[in-house]
């Protein structure tokens, strides 16, 4: 079996409502992604002989998803009041509405499914919040 892992980084900002705890309140990570995909062959001939992917293209698409997350504020959907969301979009500020509580697992989770859809066959995806924590995702 074949394996490749690329991972790119993001700055930003969430909250986790109802929980007891710090983490109640908005605060930021140098969020780090690391996607791994597998394959039992290589290509064998054209452009990808001798590889699982391009590497080329899973970097510039993991860098293109975790981009797009940079420097905003991740939150659950309908977690901000009304007015709160409303007053932020006005000044300009961008947020980031999930389906999910943005929780290093969960977050995990959406960037496994994310590549999954891609295309790629991914072994595991991995969301650290800080250098030391990590939440992973993966099917058995």
């Amino acid at each position: 079996m074949y394996s490749l892992k690329t991972e790119h980084s993001f700055d930003s900002a969430h909250f986790l409502k109802d929980y007891e705890g710090k983490c109640s309140n908005i605060h930021g990570h140098r969020w780090r992604v690391v996607i791994e995909v597998t394959d039992s062959a290589v290509g064998d001939d054209g452009q990808t002989k001798g590889m699982i992917v391009d590497f080329a293209t899973l970097k510039e698409e993991v860098k293109k998803e975790t981009d797009a997350l940079d420097h905003c504020l991740i939150i659950e959907k309908s977690t901000l009041k009304e007015n709160t969301y409303k007053a932020l979009k006005e000044e300009g500020f961008k947020i980031i509405e999930m389906t999910f509580r943005p929780t290093a697992e969960n977050m995990a989770k959406y960037f496994y499914d994310l590549f999954k859809a891609k295309g790629y066959n991914v072994r595991q995806a991995t969301v650290y919040e800080t250098p030391n924590n990590c939440a992973a995702y993966y099917e058995v």
